[in-house]
């Protein structure tokens, strides 16, 4: 049995003596756990998404090859995954030729060439969690994100979604006051939120498997727009911000998290984390930074008790632009990304 050491009614569901979690799972797994959804020899399928287009700062198209160059195979073979490399999918920019939305459903920023390049992402995305491997997908803006979950939500559709982003994502073109879509991909998936027969290159989407708001849990939130928060409060998702983080800790904030996803069904898991969910000091080259994040410990440990779960099948890896802090500044965010990757993929203290 795979599960959480992080989620208490898993613990008593097998043992009814006072053990803790973590004494449970040493008592009944001496050796690590397989996770149920990714089949031996367990490989990590690398998909480079590097786009651009979902926000207006260019260099984000750089980041998956950073990650490669800065040692991410080796990373991921020492702690004995194979790894399987896809290269980087082909990104078509805008054209002035492309269609643009109609102004009457909101405002969507070169979607036509967003949407249909993260199509590729989805069609591979399943294809390799059919054949059983875990999908880590570098980016690039957070935009793919909504070609992560079509492709998971195809082979799982009753997948956990945990967003580690200092900003919701779920804007919609009706919402979105810039029109930029790396703050919309999460709305594209929900139910009822976006038309997506109405926004030119994500037509594709109109019949994909939807996302439930029970499915999703976000972690480090702490800039999020007023059309965001009237949809989170309405759809009722569970959101974690810095504010529950400072009162809770970040042990108890996982365990909670972790308990209202997988608690009752043991569900595969995607986590899609940006790396502004980490305070600028940590990881200063990103677009949208912000104050106040989660620090250096605090981001690897929600990697760390994720990973936990036994159930984990996908990564994002996203927002990575070295072309905002070039030199020390991008070296730092690239060797943070790579330490999140590692923990997500089993790397531990001891």
């Amino acid at each position: 049995m795979a599960f959480s050491r992080f989620a208490p009614r898993f613990a008593r569901s097998i043992s009814s003596t006072s053990s803790t979690a973590a004494e449970v799972v040493s008592r009944n797994h001496p050796t690590p756990v397989s996770n149920p959804h990714v089949v031996m020899p367990q490989t990590v399928s690398v998909i480079g998404v590097p786009m651009t287009y979902g926000q207006p700062l260019l260099g984000t198209n750089f980041g998956p090859d950073m990650l490669r160059n800065a040692g991410l195979h080796k990373v991921i073979t020492e702690l004995g995954w194979c790894a399987e490399e896809n290269g980087n999918l082909e990104i078509a920019p805008p054209t002035v030729n492309d269609p643009v939305i109609d102004p009457d459903f909101g405002n969507a920023k070169s979607s036509f060439a967003v949407g249909n390049s993260i199509k590729q992402l989805a069609d591979i995305y399943e294809q390799k969690a059919r054949e059983g491997k875990f999908n880590l997908v570098l980016g690039g803006d957070h935009t793919i994100g909504a070609g992560s979950l079509a492709g998971l939500l195809r082979v799982h559709p009753d997948a956990g979604i945990i967003w580690v982003d200092a900003h919701a994502d779920i804007n919609t073109p009706m919402t979105s006051e810039s029109g930029n879509m790396h703050g919309m991909p999460i709305s594209f998936l929900m139910e009822n939120l976006v038309d997506c027969s109405k926004v030119p290159g994500f037509e594709w989407l109109a019949d994909s498997p939807k996302l439930k708001p029970e499915q999703l849990v976000y972690i480090a939130l702490r800039d999020v727009d007023q059309g965001e928060k009237r949809i989170l409060r309405e759809l009722g998702i569970k959101a974690f911000c810095m504010q529950s983080v400072d009162r809770y800790g970040i042990g108890r904030t996982m365990e909670m998290a972790l308990d209202y996803l997988c608690a009752e069904k043991q569900r595969p898991i995607h986590m899609s984390y940006d790396i502004d969910a980490v305070d600028p000091v940590d990881a200063p080259s990103t677009g949208t930074r912000v104050r106040g994040g989660l620090t250096w410990r605090e981001a690897n440990y929600v990697a760390e008790a994720v990973a936990e779960t036994n159930l984990l099948v996908g990564l994002d890896m996203v927002e990575v632009n070295p072309s905002l802090a070039p030199g020390k500044g991008a070296d730092t965010t690239v060797d943070m990304a790579l330490l999140l990757i590692g923990s997500a993929l089993g790397r531990r203290i001891l």
